[in-house]
């Protein structure tokens, strides 16, 4: 599957204060990965490629995981107006079984990026 989709290094987006680690797009057959994360774990730069791509095979679309403003993740999709193929139901659930069986990840993923990328002293908050 994954096989189809070529990465590429070149989705340094920004949005409004909101950044986008990574992402697929079914129409490009591409997958993204912000290069300003390069310090994230390559296991964990492969099972983002992994979710990205099966989403985007199994739902078509476009598939991102967004860091928000306050270091929080949104995992976004959507589709050209055209697309008779992209199942909005099957989005809606596979979104919530990436947030279910991926909590852990995703978790560690928004304090990597309060730490690194917005520079918080995440040990003043754990002491008050």
């Amino acid at each position: 599957m994954q096989a189809r989709f070529r990465s590429e290094g070149c989705m340094d987006m920004y949005d409004d204060n909101r950044m986008v680690l990574c992402g697929a797009s079914a129409y490009e057959q591409k997958y993204y990965f912000n290069e300003k994360f390069a310090g994230i774990p390559d296991s964990i730069k492969e099972e983002l490629h992994v979710i990205c791509v099966l989403f985007t095979e199994e739902v078509g679309g476009v598939f991102t995981i967004v860091f928000e403003e306050n270091g929080s993740i949104s995992l976004e999709t959507n589709a050209e107006e055209d697309d008779l193929l992209y199942d909005e139901i099957s989005s809606g659930l596979m979104v919530r079984e990436i947030r279910r069986n991926r909590q852990e990840m995703l978790e560690s993923l928004s304090l990597y990026y309060r730490v690194f990328i917005l520079h918080e002293n995440i040990l003043d908050e754990e002491e008050g």
